[in-house]
């Protein structure tokens, strides 16, 4: 059986991780062994934040409706419950975008629901 030099592969390997690692700063851009800690925190970081972005955007939208709701003397609480209590399925995300850029559209949701 033929002798295997591994060398290629480590080599491939390693230039690889070190890719990913463009544009981190000091020896993490450079040497192999804080560049692969610095992938795998990057990493759980990525994966963390992709869950929190959500969270952080539903809060921002149930501001952002308070604020309209506030402008149409209805309390943030009110309406949604008005909402759920006359079946209207509207998600946050398109109330707030409703609220901001259609107003008058999101005045007549509040009517409905008062």
């Amino acid at each position: 059986m033929p002798r295997v030099k591994r060398g290629t592969t480590a080599n491939k390997r390693r230039k690889n991780l070190l890719k990913q690692t463009k544009g981190f700063k000091w020896g993490r851009k450079s040497k192999f062994k804080l560049a692969k800690q610095a992938v795998l925190k990057a990493g759980t970081y990525a994966y963390r934040d992709r869950k929190a972005k959500k969270r952080t955007f539903r809060a921002l939208w149930q501001i952002q409706i308070n604020a309209a709701c506030r402008t149409n003397e209805i309390s943030y609480s009110k309406f949604i419950a008005g909402l759920k209590k006359n079946s209207i399925e509207i998600d946050r995300k398109i109330l707030a975008q409703l609220a901001q850029e259609k107003p008058e559209t999101f005045a007549q949701i509040v009517e409905k629901v008062k």
